[in-house]
């Protein structure tokens, strides 16, 4: 099943062996140049720009290889990873 989403949701996809998770950025459905890739984009096949919440690089992907996580699990990956970077011990999950 492909899903259909939506600019602001939160996704997560396979990455070098783990999961790694971001916010759609936009949906692109035509062919297009970006940075060294050509997306290969249709109105039946999709594939969307997405801010992963670790890196902050965008990147793109088709909408086979994603899978929709709730908003709360997206804030609480994105606050987890701002408090690592500063250091912090990982906040308690609540």
């Amino acid at each position: 099943m492909i899903n259909n989403f939506k600019v602001g949701d939160y996704v997560e996809w396979k990455a070098e062996g783990a999961r790694a998770q971001g916010s759609i950025l936009k949906k692109v459905v035509t062919p297009l140049q970006f940075e060294t890739q050509t997306v290969h984009a249709s109105q039946k096949d999709p594939q969307y720009f997405i801010k992963p919440i670790t890196s902050g690089i965008i990147v793109v992907k088709k909408a086979s290889a994603l899978k929709p996580i709730d908003e709360k699990a997206g804030m609480a990956a994105k606050r987890a990873v701002k408090a690592l970077k500063k250091g912090l011990k990982k906040p308690p999950i609540r």
